[in-house]
């Protein structure tokens, strides 16, 4: 009998979390239940807000791991490669780095210029010239703000929402207070028991809009940081790609 005694106070003891927790996330909806429609609202605009960031921050997480691997291949390819041609060969597969749009748009500028194949030139042969390498440099600082606009795009979603559902929050409790308060003068009663269940069900919304904003803070400067990270890797290839075209056709 003292064996099964223990053995039912230790399976409260572990149930005893489990049910904790089941009852705070009932006590959670069932504050949610009590708001107004303007709350209920205002919760529903949160939850929008937040989902559709953590879409963009799973999407934009794999685009920049894509972007990153494809950047190192398309490095590989062209500092092994011996003619531009090559390379070019290769832009198809590794669309996603942001340096193939770099590549392609010096390519295009020195074939437009030199009006043949853009290929350094093998030891021998005649040296072709370029006519300007400042429209060269032209074309690649054009190409590098077009794959910085792709890169950040709907990145400064997630600004937005980490400056403006923390107000939104704000608003609903605000607006939830108000509420309460005119409950509690028409009960007449400022009794802690009265006016607790409409302060905790007000200051919801203010926990929804942190819940959304904090995670849109963090990726916001995650990203951001990826984003300065490619830019330098384009101001990188740039010069590269500007160094091997003076050295070889001018």
């Amino acid at each position: 009998m003292q064996t099964l005694w223990v053995f039912a106070l230790a399976l409260q003891e572990l149930a005893g979390p489990a049910a904790e927790t089941a009852e705070s996330a009932t006590d959670v909806i069932s504050l949610v239940t009590r708001t107004g429609l303007i709350e209920q609202l205002v919760l529903a605009l949160l939850v929008l807000f937040s989902v559709v960031s953590w879409g963009i921050v799973a999407y934009k997480t794999w685009a920049f791991r894509k972007a990153d691997a494809q950047t190192r291949q398309f490095l590989d390819v062209f500092r092994r490669s011996s003619k531009f041609s090559e390379v070019q060969a290769v832009c198809r597969s590794l669309g996603e780095s942001p340096l193939v749009g770099l590549f392609q748009a010096g390519y295009g500028e020195l074939n437009a210029q030199l009006r043949g194949t853009g290929d350094k030139p093998a030891a021998g042969a005649p040296r072709p010239t370029l006519k300007s390498l400042e429209a060269v440099d032209r074309a690649l600082l054009r190409a590098s703000g077009t794959e910085l606009a792709k890169l950040e795009e709907r990145v400064g979603f997630l600004a937005t929402t980490a400056s403006i559902t923390p107000f939104i929050g704000l608003f609903g409790t605000v607006w939830g207070i108000m509420t309460a308060f005119q409950a509690i003068g028409a009960v007449g009663s400022s009794n802690l028991a009265v006016v607790a269940p409409g302060i905790a069900s007000a200051l919801i919304a203010t926990a929804a809009g942190l819940f959304a904003a904090i995670p849109a803070v963090y990726f916001y400067n995650h990203f951001t940081g990826k984003v300065r990270g490619f830019a330098a890797a384009m101001e990188d290839f740039s010069l590269e790609f500007l160094n091997i075209s003076e050295r070889n056709f001018t």
